[in-house]
């Protein structure tokens, strides 16, 4: 089983989000929950770049062929593997619903923050109930990682508001849907403070990418 892995990017892909490890003469192929890929962005990791990554492996008599999740923290596939064991969500699943950090995400499943979880990719209202009925209790170790935002101020629906927000008016404005959600989830992964508006992820986008010329 693989547990770990280091190696060169021969190749990432935003949609879906994975990626391509070349390590040891084998490229093996890795799917990234959407937290996971932005962050990876925001560090400014590109293909050719080495990685280290934590792996999830899954297979089954029913799924034959082996699917690698992968995290940049042994907290974070932690996290994973707690998830995937709520009825109803598989891997696959799981990965597509971390949009957020995974501390986010456990602090809204300990305060039993429905809202935020229904607002997940893939999770409504009875999946959310689910979670939280299965996991509160065992996720606030994670709650408390410094993985994500500040939310003394400001509650996790909110943030995740706001991100959406920002993401439609970029859409409106022209952008690809995958090009408006790295803009966004890059502005908020390199703020060190709570974005307090829509308007404030907008003008650091715009500031980027003028800088960028």
């Amino acid at each position: 089983m693989i547990s770990f892995i280091k190696g060169i990017i021969r190749d990432i892909y935003s949609d879906p989000c994975s990626i391509i490890v070349l390590a040891n003469d084998v490229g093996y192929q890795i799917n990234l929950p959407v937290f996971v890929y932005e962050s990876i962005n925001a560090s400014g990791i590109k293909k050719n770049d080495q990685i280290e990554l934590e792996i999830y492996y899954h297979v089954t008599e029913r799924q034959p062929k082996p699917l690698l999740v992968g995290f940049r923290h042994s907290a974070e596939r932690t996290f994973f593997e707690q998830l995937v064991q709520v009825e109803g969500i598989g891997p696959i699943k799981a990965a597509s619903a971390l949009v957020l950090p995974v501390s986010v995400i456990a602090a809204a499943i300990e305060t039993e923050d429905i809202a935020i979880l229904q607002q997940l990719p893939g999770i409504g209202n009875r999946a959310a109930q689910k979670v939280i009925a299965t996991l509160k209790g065992k996720v606030s170790a994670t709650a408390l990682l410094r993985d994500g935002l500040d939310l003394d101020n400001k509650s996790a629906s909110e943030q995740l508001s706001i991100r959406n927000e920002a993401i439609e008016a970029l859409f409106t404005l022209g952008y690809r849907n995958n090009e408006a959600k790295s803009q966004v989830d890059r502005v908020i992964n390199n703020s060190n403070e709570i974005i307090e508006s829509v308007e404030e992820i907008l003008k650091e986008v715009f500031k980027n990418q003028i800088n960028q010329k």
